[in-house]
């Protein structure tokens, strides 16, 4: 027995059972070993990620394993399975990748294997930058190991290699992801409900074509110089909705405590008189309740998609993480929603590269879509039975202030998983939804964005405070959670100390401050569902 995070655990820890090039002859079922390699104790550079520079001083020593697999004579699906020379507890992580994918999660490895545990990912099949999708362009098959093959032929050869390595198969496995690993940890709850015991899906982009649908939405709204928001007029817009929104639960804070409870029209900013960057045009106002509202089928009124939350749309923050990087970008056309849409339209869909958004037509042209390539990309399906039955559990989490996949879809697809199998009771007992009021892709935001989610910059190591915990002490001790603590840090940097303090609660409930004390601390907030509340989004 050795206590582990935060809680005791009754896994033993193991030590390598054999050398880590013996790995290279091990026969696998239509992938290969590209190579084995023992890395030291200590300093560990790694390729870049698009956001982060991948380098530490204090990795353990592991045995890094690179292979292909080769389900199909179009598949090339890289995948590297890292593995602890000493002190393996037992627990096998599988993490996510984002956007379009096209690289390695060094990042999220390098995190779980520091936390002693076997680690795999994999390039879902294809090399190249999160927005490029022309590697689908005439490979059907390349999509579905996209869509959901690759990371489960990662999960059964990473166990394989686990196996042989050690001696024992793993005690505990796991999956997690945000964005589109939030999509890929869906999809393994749904198609392969046996691969993981344990799922933490974060910012999930499950409804993939109607998430591309909302991104070419709003896209063309922006796209005109007339209509396109800049950054002094966002920040206008973002006072009036915090104006509007911003006091609710006796406290005004600098997010919306609960979207679902705000009204704001952005008609109350339209220019009466000469235009300042104090006021919006009616091309902008126009542009901006369509991003609030969502696509809309133009023959059935049939909304195609969740629209996205006010408060949030001058918020600093880089590029994938930020709401503006996403709806507006720095000028007309070139938001992340104008390039993920483009690229998967024109390749994915209509396998024309030079394709353009203004050509997007939201009636017939999303029907196209949907017959093409929707059962093969969307981890939409609410029927979780299989999981369940399985002994799985299942931690959602998603920021209100998301500018990538709309956080109300996330709240559509619980409550659809609910009508499903039985209720919001019956759902809760293996599949919790937290909602992080101020938090936008992943992390980041003015809200309490830190609670061992993807892009905590000082995960804790309980599980009241860190999710991937709660979900590893719920998966194997039982013990539900009934709610998280998360961390807002003044600037988002741990060494300049702490903000606020907030307890996350699961969805349907929300945070209700006691009215006495300071607001800034957990401690005077406790968890209570809204008089009223069927949890169903407005």
């Amino acid at each position: 027995m050795s206590v582990l995070l935060g809680y005791t655990s009754t896994i033993p820890v193991y030590g390598a059972n054999s050398q880590c090039g013996e790995i290279a002859q091990l026969a696998l079922s239509a992938a290969i070993i590209v190579s084995t390699e023992e890395v030291p104790t200590g300093s560990l550079k790694l390729p870049p990620n698009p956001l982060l520079q991948i380098e530490t001083s204090d990795a353990p020593s592991f045995c890094r394993v690179k292979g292909v697999a080769r389900p199909t004579t179009d598949s090339n699906i890289g995948f590297e399975v890292w593995m602890p020379l000493s002190d393996w507890d037992g627990r096998f992580v599988q993490v996510g990748n984002g956007g379009l994918a096209g690289s390695i999660n060094f990042m999220s490895m390098l995190g779980q294997l520091k936390s002693r545990h076997a680690v795999a990912a994999t390039d879902d099949g294809h090399t190249g930058i999160g927005t490029d999708g022309s590697w689908a362009l005439g490979h059907p098959e390349k999509v579905k190991d996209f869509g959901y093959r690759a990371v489960h032929e990662t999960s059964v050869l990473a166990k394989n290699i686990i196996a042989k390595f050690y001696g024992s198969n793993t005690g505990y496995a796991y999956f997690t992801g945000c964005s589109e690993g939030g999509r890929e940890a869906l999809m393994e709850a749904q198609r392969f409900p046996r691969d993981f015991n344990g799922i933490l899906a974060g910012s999930s982009a499950h409804y993939w074509t109607r998430l591309m649908a909302a991104f070419a939405w709003n896209a063309q709204a922006q796209n005109d110089p007339a209509s396109y928001i800049s950054e002094p007029r966002r920040r206008t817009v973002e006072n009036a909705a915090l104006e509007a929104c911003g006091f609710q639960n006796g406290v005004r804070s600098d997010f919306i405590q609960n979207p679902l409870d705000c009204k704001f029209d952005p008609s109350v900013l339209q220019c009466k008189g000469q235009e300042t960057d104090a006021c919006l045009t009616a091309p902008q106002v126009e542009a901006l309740k369509k991003i609030y509202s969502g696509p809309v089928n133009s023959r059935t009124q049939e909304r195609v998609s969740a629209g996205y939350e006010p408060g949030t749309e001058a918020e600093p923050g880089l590029p994938g993480i930020s709401f503006a990087s996403y709806v507006f970008g720095t000028a007309p056309g070139v938001s992340l929603a104008a390039a993920f849409s483009s690229s998967f339209y024109g390749n994915f869909v209509f396998q024309k590269p030079d394709w353009k958004l203004a050509s997007m037509r939201f009636d017939e042209d999303l029907a196209t879509v949907e017959k093409k390539v929707g059962t093969v990309l969307n981890a939409d399906n609410p029927d979780l039975t299989a999981f369940r039955r399985a002994g799985g559990k299942l931690i959602q989490y998603h920021g209100w202030n998301d500018g990538s996949p709309p956080p109300r879809s996330s709240v559509i697809y619980y409550e659809d998983v609910a009508k499903t199998m039985g209720g919001l009771a019956a759902v809760h007992g293996f599949y919790q939804l937290y909602m992080v009021p101020g938090m936008m892709h992943c992390g980041g935001g003015p809200g309490p964005n830190s609670f061992g989610n993807f892009l905590d910059p000082l995960p804790a190591m309980d599980a009241e405070h860190n999710v991937f915990l709660a979900l590893q002490r719920w998966t194997e001790k039982g013990a539900a959670p009934k709610k998280l603590f998360a961390t807002k840090y003044r600037s988002d940097q741990p060494s300049e100390g702490v903000l606020l303090t907030r307890p996350l609660c699961p969805y349907p409930e929300v945070a209700v401050w006691n009215g006495k004390g300071k607001a800034s601390e957990a401690e005077t907030w406790s968890c209570a569902t809204p008089i009223g509340a069927t949890g169903k989004p407005r």
